[in-house]
């Protein structure tokens, strides 16, 4: 069986993983040097959001130039030694790759080559289409026209139907692969192709039916490299019947499964979008993905202990009450879950070591341009990408920790025998043995139950204790007199 359809993967936001040199950004150094610490969790892979030149408009998602390494991050080189590190661990390595737009300190938008981009000549605004970091979707040049930028304005969005944009990027990934990379995240992958004739209500801009040809161009090169090198793409697409055509032979291997993620702590909920996503994933026959949190969203630690437990980028309740005692519980439950369930399984930095959202963030420190252009209201999502702790003399972060991290430190839980990490490990070891098909069974309708071969996990989201179809070898709290307590999950078998 190929590696990526039950892979195990960990994400990496490198400013914020690991700092080696002593700046308080994370960096190359940093990632290069506890590799062990993601190899030790028993991963197979790691995902890196971008490590391109940026002036970091977006994160880094504004790139200025896909063929080198942010200096800040290390040089090049750097990247070739932590892909030959990271290989000799057994780690796949899988990087971003953003083709919907680029910086406006690219070289092409600084050199003028408006044919690559959207322009318009227009007195007013060319259409009702909206940033979706909030205003306008267009901004003026110094000539007047106007360009498209669906996120930031210094992320003009980059146009497709320009040969030159396709030949760019298929150069692009060749660069890497040559390189040694496993893999690629796509950004907006749904994002590429735009309709200007339908107003924004519509989502012109998203999931058009001329971007399925872009992949399978794309599929077809990653094909030519040895090694089974992937595509991975991030949609946020409500159809899972049009989700899952990006995933046919010949386009993308898998697809992040946001409507997991978004799903409240509900058992009827969860197993509902657990059915819908492994009938969508059927008939293209490709392994559907399980994620709980990343860069972009409230981490589940702090969602999962709030009266509303799922997510939405309209409403991220900011600072709604939090019972992180509550929310760390099911997050334990929640990885045995996700862990258990068929297909590949993604991990976002620190949530092994059960962090949560930094909410009390000074605000003259938020960088994430969702602040910004809602006129300060969204806070957005800095939050989630606060500096990893490591141990009690990490130095300076880049964003502050809380005091109080230093007791989730990895250091501090390593030999913690009932820690977050010490789950995680425990996890993501025994996953490996997880195989066959899912069925369901019937412990009460609050109670998610299923079987994989000689595997069983199941997992109380009722309010009362529940007894277990047989002996657990692994649970995420304590049993009591042998039963299941809420909001936990066991593992049989």
């Amino acid at each position: 069986m190929s590696w990526w359809r039950n892979a195990s993967i960990y994400q990496v936001y490198l400013r914020s993983f690991a700092d080696g040199n002593g700046d308080g950004i994370g960096d190359l150094a940093g990632l290069r040097a506890r590799l062990q610490h993601i190899a030790s969790l028993g991963f197979d892979a790691i995902w890196l959001n971008p490590w391109y030149p940026s002036p970091l408009a977006d994160g880094g998602y504004d790139v200025a130039d896909y063929r080198d390494i942010e200096p800040v991050f290390g040089s090049l080189a750097d990247a070739e030694k932590l892909i030959a590190d990271a290989h000799g661990l057994g780690l796949r390595v899988i990087i971003d790759i953003v083709p919907n737009h680029c910086s406006d300190q690219h070289p092409w938008f600084k050199e003028g080559l408006w044919d690559r981009f959207h322009i318009r000549d227009t007195e007013g605004l060319p259409n009702d289409w909206k940033s979706r970091f909030g205003g306008p979707a267009w901004s003026r040049l110094p000539d007047g026209r106007w360009y498209l930028h669906l996120y930031a304005a210094e992320q003009p969005d980059l146009n497709w139907e320009n040969p030159a944009v396709e030949d760019e990027f298929e150069d692009i990934l060749r660069f890497w692969l040559d390189r040694g990379v496993d893999g690629f995240r796509i950004d907006v992958a749904d994002g590429l192709v735009k309709d200007f004739s339908r107003p924004d209500a519509d989502q012109p801009y998203s999931d058009q039916d001329a971007v399925h040809e872009i992949y399978r161009s794309w599929r077809k090169i990653v094909d030519e490299y040895d090694g089974d090198r992937i595509l991975v793409g991030e949609m946020w697409l409500p159809d899972p019947v049009r989700f899952a055509r990006y995933l046919r032979p010949d386009e993308m291997h898998s697809a992040f499964n946001f409507d997991f993620l978004c799903c409240p702590w509900n058992a009827q909920e969860l197993r509902r979008v657990v059915d819908d996503t492994l009938a969508a994933h059927e008939p293209v026959g490709a392994p559907p993905t399980w994620v709980l949190s990343n860069h972009d969203v409230t981490r589940h630690v702090t969602r999962y202990g709030r009266e509303k437990t799922g997510f939405s980028f309209a409403d991220r309740q900011h600072g709604a009450p939090t019972d992180f005692e509550l929310g760390t519980r099911r997050a334990r439950a929640a990885i045995m879950l996700t862990a258990a369930l068929p297909g590949g399984v993604y991990v976002y930095q620190g949530e092994e070591l059960g962090l949560w959202e930094v909410e009390d963030l000074p605000d003259e420190l938020r960088e994430d341009p969702v602040w910004h252009r809602s006129g300060f209201t969204d806070r957005g999502r800095d939050g989630c990408r606060v500096p990893l702790p490591w141990s009690a003399d990490d130095g300076p972060s880049w964003l502050p920790q809380p005091e109080n991290w230093q007791q989730f430190s990895v250091a501090a839980q390593t030999d913690d025998p009932e820690s977050m990490l010490s789950l995680y490990r425990q996890v993501f070891a025994r996953r490996r043995a997880i195989d066959g098909d899912l069925e369901w069974l019937d412990l009460g309708e609050d109670v998610l139950a299923f079987r994989r071969g000689a595997h069983t996990c199941v997992v109380n989201l009722s309010d009362r204790a529940v007894d277990l179809p047989g002996t657990a070898t692994l649970s995420s709290i304590p049993l009591v007199n042998g039963q299941l307590p809420p909001d936990a999950a066991a593992w049989l078998g």
